[in-house]
Formats: C-alpha cells, sequence, structure tokens
C-alpha cells in the first residue's frame, strides 16, 4: 500500500488531465446533449484497464414515461457498466454521475476547462462529480503499473440525469439488474464526512384557478393570486410545525458548525410562484411549486397527506377557492446503518487517508442512490472528493483542492485493495 500511494504522489498531473477532459466535454442538463461522448471517453479508458464495459442507453420511451417534465429534452440518455471479475469473494460497485449542473455567465474561469490556481482546480463537475471518476482511473492505471489486483471484483456504473431525476441513469441500471454487488460506494457528496442517509424529496405543485377581467373591474373577476394566499398561510403553518421535527441521524459537521443544527430536519419550500400575464388584467391562474424534503423517518403517504389536510383547511375556510394539486416522490430517502462493517471499513479508509476522523452524517439533499438502495438492497455510503462549504458545487467557480485530488485518489486504492 505505501509503494501504492507513494506512486500515486506522482501521478496528480495525470488525474488532472482526465480530469480535464471529462469537464469538457459538456454534460450539463438540461439538456444532457452529450452524454454519449463522455460515455465513450469512460468507456475507452475502463475497456484499457481490463474491465468489460456496456453503454446503456435508456429508451426514449421509459425516459419521458417514468420523466413526463423532461420529455422535451434532446440527447441519448446514455450510462455506462464496467465490471472487471478478479475471482474476489465480494464484489464493490462503484457509482457517480457523469452529468453536471449548468455554469451562468459569472465564472471568473472558463467552467467547461479546468483551470488550476492557488492550489485549487476549478471547473464545472470538478467536485459534483467528475473529479470521482478522474481520481478513479488514476489509481486502476496505478495498480495496473505496479501489477496490484483489486481486493474485491469491481462494478463500476457511471451514469447520468442525476442531476434531474426523479429517473435517473442509476435507477434505470438498478431495474435492469445492473448492480450486482455486495457493497456499495457512492462517489457523489463531498469529504467532509461519509453520507449514510439522505432526506427523501417530493415535489408538489397547485393549480389555483380565477376568472380573468379588466382589472378596472376588478370586482367582475376572479384573482387567483388574491385566491393563494389563505392556501399559502395554511402551508407556512405547515412547514412551522414540519421544521421543528428532528431526526436521529447527524448532519453534516459542516452544517451543524453554520447554523447549530446537530441531525437532519425535514422542509417545506415554496420555490415558485407563477401568474397573471399583464399588469391590467385579473390572473385567472396562480401556480404553486415547492419540495418538501423528508428525514428516514417520516414517509411518503404521511408528507403527502399533511399537505392535503393543509389545502383542506384553506378550502374550508375559504370555500370559492378552485384548486387541484399533486404530490410526487422524486427520491426516497436513504438509510445505512452506521454499524454495518462495509461503513466502518469505509470509515477506516477516509480517516486513514485524511488523517482525521471522518464521521458519519446524512444529507439534506436527496440522492438516486437511495432508488438503487431500495431495489438492491446494498449497504450503501457517498464518500466525495469536495468540501461542502468550499467546493461551490452547483455554484460559480466550483472548485477542489489539488490536495483533495491525491487524497482521493489515496482513498479509492485503500479501499479498493482492502
Amino acid at each position: 500500500m505505501k509503494a501504492l500511494f507513494d506512486y500515486l504522489e506522482s501521478c496528480s498531473s495525470q488525474a488532472l488531465d482526465t480530469l480535464d477532459e471529462l469537464v469538457r466535454i459538456p454534460t450539463q442538463v438540461p439538456p444532457g446533449e452529450n452524454y454519449e461522448r463522455a460515455v465513450d471517453l469512460m468507456i475507452e479508458k475502463l475497456a484499457d484497464l481490463g474491465f468489460k464495459v456496456e453503454k446503456l442507453i435508456m429508451p426514449r420511451e421509459l425516459f419521458e414515461k417514468k420523466n413526463p417534465r423532461l420529455s422535451h429534452l434532446p440527447g441519448e440518455r446514455a450510462n455506462l457498466s464496467a465490471i472487471r471479475n478478479v475471482g474476489a469473494e465480494k464484489t464493490l460497485l462503484i457509482n457517480t454521475h457523469l452529468d453536471v449542473v449548468p455554469a451562468s455567465a459569472n465564472w471568473s474561469v472558463p467552467p467547461f476547462e479546468c483551470t488550476v490556481r492557488d492550489g485549487r482546480i476549478f471547473g464545472r463537475g470538478v467536485a459534483d462529480s467528475k473529479g470521482g471518476p478522474a481520481a478513479l482511473l488514476t489509481v486502476l492505471s496505478a495498480m495496473r503499473e505496479l501489477d496490484i489486483e483489486p481486493e474485491y471484483n469491481l462494478n463500476i456504473a457511471l451514469t447520468t440525469d442525476e442531476e434531474m431525476g426523479p429517473y435517473s441513469g442509476l435507477c434505470y441500471l438498478a431495474d435492469l439488474g445492473k448492480l450486482g454487488a455486495d457493497y456499495f460506494l457512492s462517489m457523489d457528496g463531498d469529504s467532509d464526512d461519509i453520507t449514510i442517509a439522505s432526506n427523501g424529496n417530493v415535489d408538489w405543485q397547485i393549480d389555483i384557478s380565477g376568472r380573468s377581467y379588466h382589472s378596472g373591474s376588478s370586482f367582475l373577476g376572479v384573482n387567483a393570486i388574491e385566491r393563494s394566499i389563505p392556501v399559502m398561510n395554511e402551508l407556512m403553518k405547515l412547514k412551522a410545525e414540519i421544521e421543528k421535527r428532528r431526526s436521529k441521524v447527524p448532519a453534516s459537521m459542516a452544517i451543524t458548525r453554520r447554523t447549530g443544527l446537530r441531525t437532519l430536519v425535514p422542509v417545506l419550500n415554496i420555490n415558485i410562484i407563477n401568474a397573471g400575464v399583464k399588469q391590467n388584467i385579473i390572473p385567472d391562474r396562480c401556480t404553486l411549486k415547492g419540495d418538501r424534503r423528508f428525514i428516514p423517518e417520516e414517509r411518503f403517504d404521511d408528507v403527502c397527506k399533511e399537505m392535503s389536510e393543509a389545502i383542506s383547511r384553506a378550502r374550508q375556510n375559504n370555500p370559492d377557492i378552485v384548486l387541484k394539486w399533486s404530490c410526487d416522490e422524486i427520491y426516497a430517502p436513504m438509510l445505512t446503518d452506521m454499524s454495518h462493517p462495509w461503513v466502518k471499513e469505509v470509515q477506516s479508509a477516509a480517516s486513514e487517508v485524511a488523517g482525521r476522523e471522518i464521521g458519519f452524517a446524512g444529507a439534506q439533499g436527496s440522492l438516486d442512490v437511495a432508488y438503487a438502495v431500495r431495489v438492491t438492497g446494498l449497504p450503501a455510503c457517498c464518500f466525495g472528493i469536495g468540501r461542502r462549504t468550499e467546493s461551490n458545487a452547483h455554484a460559480d467557480d466550483e472548485n477542489i483542492r489539488m490536495e483533495d485530488l491525491v487524497m482521493y485518489m489515496k482513498f479509492l486504492a485503500r479501499l479498493i485493495c482492502g
């Protein structure tokens, strides 16, 4: 292991070159038009390393059925499965996503190439989540050079559409039975903690009806925005009640340091309001959209029931309100037992290479990993390359530390080699 670690110290430029190749392929979603380019690049590299590789494109009809709000997006929904059987007793599944969120015009460097500055690597996706595959390829190449065999059979799943959901490429591979393994490592996430849990995610929408009319005689119309106010008031009451609850799952130390919150919390958000076409026309429709993040101890059915009851109270007190609404589960919560031997193994490897004790935490956000866990029953945890409060994942000037790229290579080497 020391020989491999020493070798990896000299491989940072190789890892950076691979990361730059990936970042230069603009896999932002929407729209997700360049997935095949990224998958083909990884297929070529993994095949050269002795993996049996397979490109798996989600059928368009399935994509549109499972993701009806995304059916307009162009591009093949390409994913990759790569397997190397070394005759080991156990198989390790390693996954992350190749899609990224779009970049704004406010970056200080070109977003779709790697820029090194002050010991940091900047580029869209370096933290979330192309740094992981770049590190993994470098580790596998180093192991081949040093004639080191992995401790596990390897099943590598590099998937797409995680940033959109609800039915990502990982969900598709899970349903195809392509995630066969004994243990599951997701390279999505950050290096502050080992993520063993995540909140579930519900998207909701409420359409309130009105009747348009000239605003000078507004009393002859029905203002849908005004009719939405009692509904929003009830939702805000529910929000206050929900957000007093606490999970038993610890929060990330980065969240605790910033907010004082020590565990996962559920949240209810009103995120979008659409209404009106002109200032002198009474709006005939008001659409409210938001999400509800629910902790592992909560159930989807109960989440929807609470929403339904809040909306019913608004209608009871305001019988003239006419509306329809929907409540859709995007991702379920995830929870892996912190005492599971696999989780302890990941913690041991992470702590060793980071030079500090890495703790366990839950993610306030939601993961497609949860769907794969529900299908496969695998013990899963996430440990990534970025840092939660400084890597700017999903924001301008996304970055990782160069030293963390080397740290992550050592982590993967330690884990793969046992």
